[in-house]
């Protein structure tokens, strides 16, 4: 499974953007995809995960304001981003979930201005 990311860039708080993670390769049985995020000097954090019957859960400080979904047809996972945050800044990883095994994303960097 390969995964990659688009949609980071550079916004001011109270913006929004959407993220886009494409999948490829031997897709079929993904079981969970999630987007976990890196702000500089953190641990990597699980910030939206959506299960195959479309099951979402979402970290505190990110719920109400982001929403995961995916399009199967398309191969797809997406973070629209609502009322971004300058906490929000970080590199964000797609992540997928199949049979035993987790794929990752490059990332892709999303900074919020204040």
């Amino acid at each position: 499974v390969q995964l990659q990311a688009s949609g980071g860039g550079l916004v001011q708080a109270g913006g929004s953007l959407r993220l886009s993670c494409a999948a490829s390769g031997s897709i079929f049985s993904i079981n969970a995809m999630a987007w976990y995020r890196q702000a500089p000097g953190k641990q990597r954090e699980l910030v939206a995960r959506i299960t195959s019957d479309r099951r979402t859960s979402y970290v505190d400080s990110v719920q109400g304001r982001f929403t995961i979904s995916r399009d199967n047809a398309k191969k797809t996972l997406y973070l629209q981003m609502n009322a971004l945050k300058p906490e929000d800044t970080a590199v964000y990883y797609c992540y997928a979930e199949r049979m035993e095994n987790a794929y990752w994303g490059q990332g892709t960097q999303v900074t919020v201005s204040s």
